[in-house]
């Protein structure tokens, strides 16, 4: 097994933890196996003579999700006591984690679905002794991955797959086909100059590829809080087919906006609705959709979901007879048998030319997984949609503001790759409660937040709201941002420009306190945008590069040669400079900005932006950037590093707090969503 790898956190190295029973290890991810650990040795700390009995446990693991949040002290004691005959015997880290799965297994059992399961962690606790995987689900992406990926020149070796095997989880363990996938369901996205592609990979090659997985399925939006590089190499199928399914369900609704299919204005009346219908999230927009066509063919239920309420069938049925009255079938209404009338709906979207994302079965047992992706194929396919001029020409005159929708999808993003309890769709909308804000605030800086005056969606009452955002601006403020006139209810309001200034600021201290903990142990010190300069021209310098950065927002960096040589100067062997261009024209700039991104993705930064970023020098973008790239390299052990390299590289020693304010730009960053913050 490979240790040293790049984790999931911006760039942390991590070795894996190691149990030495194979069933015990599969029982945990690696992100768990870590938290579980550092639990562990704080309690053997904590104990008299560092040494910890079973008749210590109870008192000491209230602090652990479900064990402690649903057991009592006296409960987890009488529940040791029934299990084990010596308590006084020692307690390895192996015999730990065996108690632990016990508890939780009898804490499942006694509080059932309403544990208090609020946290990414817990969902995958409770899980992991069951890992089920469902066969339908793997056959349908099966299919998928076949029908979007049986061309790849790399991969037609591998391909087609076959659904009765396991052939998608081996596949899956050398990354490239993820990688892939990605860049079908966003093209573009990794840079395929930057995967490792041959037919045996080393496991660093491997571990390579696995990283600039996992920070590219951030970047288009997936949730990997829960997953670490070793569980692809160890073919953790729950977790490999949970990322899959994110991956396909991003492709499948990536036409559901405005931007792709203008015609979706049919669905509303005027333009106060067409502003909701943009902030909804596109699972939200294909059931508005749905709605809107079974209306026209007189079916009088409303579809809310996309299980229980396609069940039957007959919402389908009328569906596809509006959509596709040339195939329909009048008997698909008249069957008693919604497994006969499953099959029936299937042979219509056939005749359709639509591809099966589902089975009769998983129509009648309501898969919601497989419901959405086959609804959203029917939208793709043929979506009945008019294209009057009318309502083309009214969506001209909305603002088009790129560079904000820009900055919302890189905080969107980031905010998501935190693993907050709510997954956000649009900032502008979805922070007006002030509760994923407070949650952000509490996991850039633990502790910041009081709890006991906050309060938790849903929320009814306005003014709650307002109470919210009101501690988010008095935070900011308590952490230096700038904020001058920025009321809590601003934020109730979705004023973008303020909600949008106060990400960045907040996304920047990320960023700068993730730094300021690693370098030179700081000494309480702050470090300074002008640090971050330093440091990165000192690193090009000291390894022979030509190029220097004046400021963020340098306009010479636009060819990407400065980041290309600081990305050599940490890892001399990130960079292939046979693809490197001259970045003289556009198009060789973009070529370069996008090499850079995915190496320093492939490296283990956790970063947000977008090509253009770089290529126009958007200042805040590019001090994420640099800052990532630094972050990751004073986390990599010094004997790792490449020679000449050194901790006291720390820039002028500028005492200058940065000046910079609201009007200075925006970014990414990550806390270390390893768990170990």
């Amino acid at each position: 097994m490979v240790g040293g790898g790049a984790g999931v956190g911006g760039g942390a190295g991590y070795f894996g933890v190691l149990v030495s029973d194979p069933w015990l290890q599969n029982q945990f991810t690696q992100v768990e196996l870590r938290g579980l650990k550092a639990h562990f040795m704080s309690m053997r700390r904590e104990a008299d003579n560092g040494r910890l009995s079973l008749r210590d446990l109870s008192s000491k693991m209230s602090r652990l999700k479900v064990v402690g949040e649903n057991l009592s002290e006296e409960e987890r004691a009488a529940f040791i006591r029934d299990s084990y005959q010596n308590l006084d015997e020692d307690l390895d880290f192996e015999l730990f984690l065996r108690v632990y799965l016990k508890l939780q297994a009898h804490a499942s059992s006694r509080v059932g679905s309403t544990a208090k399961n609020s946290s990414a962690f817990l969902k995958a606790a409770t899980t992991t002794l069951l890992h089920t995987i469902s066969e339908s689900e793997k056959a349908s992406y099966v299919a998928h991955i076949n029908n979007y990926l049986g061309e790849d020149k790399f991969l037609m070796q591998y391909l087609p797959l076959s659904a009765s095997t396991n052939d998608l989880f081996e596949i899956a363990k050398d990354g490239v086909l993820l990688c892939k996938l990605i860049n079908v369901a966003v093209p573009g996205t990794i840079d395929e100059r930057a995967i490792n592609t041959k037919r045996v990979l080393n496991p660093w090659e491997r571990n390579e590829n696995h990283t600039l997985c996992l920070n590219s399925a951030k970047a288009i939006g997936c949730t990997v809080v829960n997953i670490g590089t070793q569980d692809f190499i160890e073919g953790r199928r729950h977790l490999v087919l949970g990322l899959i399914s994110q991956i396909i369900k991003i492709q499948l609704l990536a036409d559901l906006n405005l931007k792709k299919t203008p015609q979706l204005v049919e669905l509303v009346d005027d333009s106060k609705d067409v502003e909701e219908l943009m902030s909804l999230p596109p699972e939200k927009i294909l059931l508005r959709w749905m709605n809107f066509q079974l209306k026209k063919a007189g079916y009088k239920r409303t579809v809310t979901n996309f299980s229980t309420d396609v069940k039957d069938g007959e919402a389908y049925a009328h569906l596809l007879n509006v959509l596709a009255p040339e195939h329909s079938n009048p008997s698909t209404l008249s069957v008693k048998d919604p497994f006969e009338r499953a099959k029936l709906i299937l042979e219509h979207a056939d005749r359709m030319g639509c591809k099966r994302y589902l089975t009769a079965r998983d129509i009648v047992e309501g898969s919601p997984n497989l419901n959405l992706a086959f609804v959203a194929h029917i939208f793709q396919h043929r979506n009945g949609l008019s294209t009057q001029a009318k309502q083309i020409s009214f969506l001209e005159t909305l603002p088009d503001d790129t560079q904000i929708s820009r900055e919302e999808r890189a905080f969107r993003f980031w905010m998501n790759s935190l693993g907050n309890s709510t997954y956000i769709d649009n900032v502008f909308e979805d922070l007006r409660n002030g509760w994923v804000l407070l949650e952000t605030l509490d996991k850039v800086s633990p502790g910041i937040v009081n709890w006991k005056i906050a309060s938790r969606p849903p929320i009814k009452m306005p003014f709650r709201k307002v109470e919210n955002c009101n501690q988010v601006v008095k935070i900011g403020k308590q952490l230096k941002f700038s904020l001058v006139n920025v009321a809590g209810n601003d934020i109730v309001q979705g004023n973008k420009k303020l909600i949008l200034a106060y990400l960045w600021q907040l996304m920047r201290f990320n960023i700068l306190q993730l730094l300021k903990n690693l370098r030179f142990h700081s000494h309480g010190k702050e470090i300074t945008d002008a640090d971050i300069l330093e440091w990165a021209n000192s690193r090009v310098r000291s390894s022979g590069g030509q190029s220097h950065m004046d400021s963020f927002k340098d306009k010479s960096l636009s060819d990407g040669i400065f980041f290309l040589e600081l990305l050599s100067s940490v890892q001399p062997r990130a960079v292939n400079w046979s693809l490197v261009t001259k970045g003289q024209t556009d198009e060789e700039k973009k070529m370069n900005a996008s090499y850079i991104i995915s190496i320093a993705r492939k490296l283990g930064c956790s970063i947000f932006l977008l090509l253009e970023d770089i290529t126009e020098v958007n200042q805040k973008m590019i001090l994420t950037l640099t800052a990532s790239i630094m972050y990751w390299f004073l986390k990599q052990p010094v004997e790792e590093r490449p020679s000449g390299a050194s901790d006291s590289e720390n820039g002028s020693q500028s005492e200058t707090i940065s000046n910079s304010t609201m009007d200075d730009t925006a970014s990414e960053s990550s806390t270390d969503e390893n768990g170990t913050r």
